[in-house]
């Protein structure tokens, strides 16, 4: 593996890990570590070229992140292990699980899409102008070259087929906010292809663990209690 994670890790019990948003950090996470490692043991991790963890050589991907969770899980010996994730993180374990589905418990998709096309127009189009305009940078700036794989994970993937849901095997839950800037149609269907998948809509926006933690934490926990 060609990079470290930065992790945090608290409590004890069954793992949970915690998988943030594009752009971001576990940082994203700050009420549901202080409320799931009460029961769980959580590892919020900052994803490739994310917050304090590097960006490696290997491919800005998808599918590299679901892969680098593997190997996170390897090397802190956890065989199995609830995963929640959030929009980018979403996509992250749910790659992960159609690919090892013997190493996820439960599976939490918060604001998760399988295509450019489950966000909403007024987001998706200024995503792809700016990534358009940081790609033709990239060759002078690398700064832009940064920013164009950041946006490129938010145009090129994760590119999902929904026949391929039907794979999944663990008892999955699917979490959208009410205003979200993921389509509604998009978010029930995922779950309408995830076999015997439950959904929620909790009020607020895309980025409901922070704004709406009470109700948010309460789905949740409901869940992974059940």
């Amino acid at each position: 593996m060609d990079i470290s994670h930065f992790y945090v890790e608290q409590g004890e019990g069954r793992p949970l890990i915690l998988l943030h948003g594009n752009g971001e950090n576990c940082d994203y996470f700050l009420h549901q570590i202080k409320a799931f490692s009460k029961r769980y043991h959580v590892y919020a991790i900052d994803t490739r070229g994310h917050g304090r963890t590097p960006r490696g050589n290997a491919p800005f991907t998808i599918r590299q992140f679901a892969e680098d969770l593997t190997d996170f899980m390897d090397l802190h010996k956890i065989s199995k292990a609830d995963l929640l994730g959030f929009s980018d993180g979403a996509n992250i374990a749910l790659i992960f699980a159609l690919k090892y589905p013997d190493r996820v418990n439960k599976l939490i998709l918060n604001g998760g899409n399988l295509t450019a096309k489950g966000v909403k127009p007024s987001v998706q189009v200024p995503i792809e102008i700016g990534y358009g305009i940081a790609k033709l940078l990239a060759g002078i700036s690398p700064r832009a070259k940064s920013h164009a794989e950041m946006l490129g994970l938010m145009v090129n993937d994760p590119n999902i087929p929904p026949e391929v849901l039907s794979s999944v095997q663990a008892k999955t839950l699917v979490i959208a906010g009410t205003k979200d800037m993921i389509r509604k149609k998009h978010t029930e269907l995922i779950a309408h292809h995830i076999p015997h998948a439950e959904i929620a809509f909790i009020e607020g926006d895309h980025f409901v663990a922070v704004k709406n933690p009470t109700a948010f934490n309460r789905v949740v926990g409901q869940f992974l209690n059940d």
